[in-house]
């Protein structure tokens, strides 16, 4: 390590999320301390022009309250997804990287038991599975016949909950990712790059919370564009497999 960059670096996804991010950025940093003191939060709140969610102005307060919390906040040019990968590129953690997202659906401390995990040294990512759920019962029917497809279409890779987050993965496995997606499918991108690469993959189980706070951002619209996206990606994927092997 350089000794000037973290160890870890963990992305919080936090759009228009002001009313959860404090505590949560708290109970994250909290965590993080006892699993590895050499962490940065990124905090992630990209927004349109012409938003005038409160978010940014929050994410500023905790940003100048703790040095180790970071923000990311430029005008949206995609959903998700590129909010995603504008906070893995100005992550800096040497030995590993996370993302979560910031609404409190998802324990934060997921992160440090995941990167726990990850450190024992035999998987190169970690991922959770929601055991429990508080999101309803069509929510639950969705993930279910998603995850279904997913695991007919790429066989192999043992992923029983493709979407579920944190996800923590080292910087030797991420340096190998080509992510490109702009939405929702950038989990499964990331999980399909996964299979295609070989990495080795864990799962942890952990309860999913109901949203509060705000309506959920994934459309019936959102949906179908999923499953356009893995059939898309099922057709690219035997080319792309054979140039990578």
């Amino acid at each position: 390590m350089s000794g000037t960059d973290p160890a870890f670096s963990v992305i919080v996804l936090g759009y228009h999320n002001a009313s959860a991010l404090p505590a949560f950025v708290r109970r994250l940093a909290s965590a993080l301390a006892v699993a590895e003191p050499s962490f940065e939060i990124v905090l992630v709140v990209n927004d349109f022009a012409e938003s005038q969610d409160p978010t940014q102005r929050v994410a500023a307060d905790l940003e100048r309250d703790d040095p180790r919390v970071r923000i990311v906040a430029e005008v949206k040019e995609g959903m998700m997804g590129w909010d995603l990968r504008s906070g893995l590129a100005a992550a800096r953690g040497e030995v590993a990287l996370a993302f979560i997202d910031g609404d409190g659906q998802m324990p934060p401390e997921d992160v440090a038991r995941a990167y726990r995990r990850l450190r024992r040294g035999d998987v190169d990512l970690v991922k959770m599975v929601r055991v429990r759920r508080g999101d309803g019962a069509w929510r639950r029917t969705i993930s279910s016949v998603y995850n279904l497809l997913f695991r007919m279409l790429f066989p192999g890779l043992g992923c029983s909950d493709v979407n579920a987050k944190p996800k923590v993965l080292s910087r030797a496995a991420f340096d190998r990712l080509e992510l490109t997606s702009d939405g929702w499918f950038i989990d499964a991108e990331l999980m399909i790059q996964a299979r295609r690469l070989g990495l080795r993959v864990a799962e942890m189980p952990t309860d999913f919370a109901p949203l509060a706070g705000r309506p959920s951002f994934v459309r019936p619209t959102a949906i179908l564009a999923f499953l356009r996206d893995l059939l898309l990606f099922r057709l690219r994927e035997p080319g792309r497999r054979k140039r990578s092997d």
